[in-house]
């Protein structure tokens, strides 16, 4: 019952309230397959070791027009910028009533602006732990989606709507607490980071290729790790840039956290919290030390360069990162037998369907010339 809320945009009469279930089979065990069951036995995994998984989400959106119709486009007028207000910023009254709403919700909204692109939104949302989070990730969409229509905008979270702009991501910031203090703070590290901190982010690293079927699990998700629209590619880590992999925010003590950079609002969030937790547990248990911290802005450095540090790259495409979920058995275990069957096969079948396809820049290109 604690995740029973009621909507506030439904009218007072014939109210509508969220309630979020967990799944059993008949006989009254847990339905392997649910997200919400293998995020549930990850986070039980920590308590294990005495840990608590906190987590909090940056999601990124967009507020398209609709046509005649009321129909999703991806048109806008708008030419707003990162951080611009409004008369500019033609989503700013939308974006508004969504925080107004989130927040009779029970969340805590910590920041809400525009963002690179235009008609690009972010707002953020308290931290807590993993479990909840997710909920909230799921509920969070919905009521973006449903206070955008009725601004008459179409609010979309996939993950790259238009070419030549940047894409919409979920950062995910992690932390683990044991006996209620930031177990990744260390005021005497050099970087003020834990060795279980590092041992967190080696555990990432070393994953990090399979997960990225889970953590971008759509062919448009790859459109937006791509050089040039502040997106990572490279599996790397850093304090003083945002070019790699992950980030650790400047915020020291009990805000120590890591950020995973490549994460989209198109994952599912119970499925991306499981992965995320067991890969930095599993560097935790083994003691996995993650490379040297990079300084540098990867996409500038030189290929030789990146090859010395033994920098890799994430996954080209989604048939790549399928692949290379299949080579990590670690992860499979993390989903179980059931849910990864089912979720290679259905993630197959949408590559397959996509590879078939016939697009509109090969015609552009090679109808005429070939």
């Amino acid at each position: 019952l604690d995740t029973f809320v009621i909507f506030p945009w439904r009218p007072q009469q014939g109210k509508v309230a969220r309630i979020i279930c967990d799944v059993y089979t008949s006989d009254r065990k847990p339905f392997e397959g649910d997200p919400r069951y293998i995020l549930k036995k990850a986070v039980e995994d920590a308590t294990q070791m005495g840990y608590r998984f906190d987590v909090g989400p940056e999601c990124e959106f967009f507020l398209f027009n609709q046509d005649e119709d009321g129909q999703p486009t991806t048109i806008s007028t708008e030419r707003a910028g990162y951080f611009d207000l409004g008369p500019i910023d033609l989503g700013e009254n939308a974006r508004r009533d969504m925080v107004l709403t989130l927040e009779d919700m029970g969340y805590e909204i910590e920041a809400s602006h525009h963002e690179v692109a235009p008609a690009q939104h972010e707002i953020d949302f308290r931290y807590d732990e993993a479990v909840k989070t997710a909920d909230n990730i799921m509920t969070f969409k919905l009521a973006v989606k449903t206070i955008a229509k009725r601004h008459g905008m179409f609010a979309s979270f996939m993950p790259k709507p238009k070419f030549g702009i940047n894409g919409s991501g979920m950062h995910v910031n992690m932390s683990l607490c044991k006996d209620g203090k930031n177990i990744f703070d260390d005021p005497d590290g050099e970087l003020g980071l834990s060795k279980e901190a590092y041992w967190f982010i080696g555990g990432l690293m070393k994953h990090m290729k399979g997960m990225a079927a889970i953590t971008n699990p759509l062919v448009n998700s790859y459109k937006r790790l791509v050089p040039g629209y502040e997106a990572p590619i490279y599996i790397a880590w850093s304090v003083t840039n945002r070019s790699p992999l992950i980030r650790i925010p400047v915020t020291r003590g009990e805000g120590t956290r890591v950020e995973l950079r490549c994460p989209d609002s198109a994952a599912n969030p119970y499925l991306t919290l499981a992965v995320c937790l067991q890969a930095g547990l599993d560097g935790i248990r083994n003691q996995i030390e993650p490379p040297a911290a990079v300084t540098e802005n990867v996409f500038e450095m030189r290929m030789s360069q990146k090859n010395k540090l033994g920098i890799e790259e994430l996954p080209a495409d989604l048939g790549e990162a399928l692949a290379e979920f299949e080579k990590d058995e670690y992860l499979q275990n993390v989903l179980g037998r059931h849910a990864t069957e089912k979720y290679i096969e259905a993630k197959k079948s949408e590559w397959a369907d996509y590879r078939a396809q016939v697009s509109d820049w090969e015609i552009n290109n090679y109808l005429y010339k070939i």
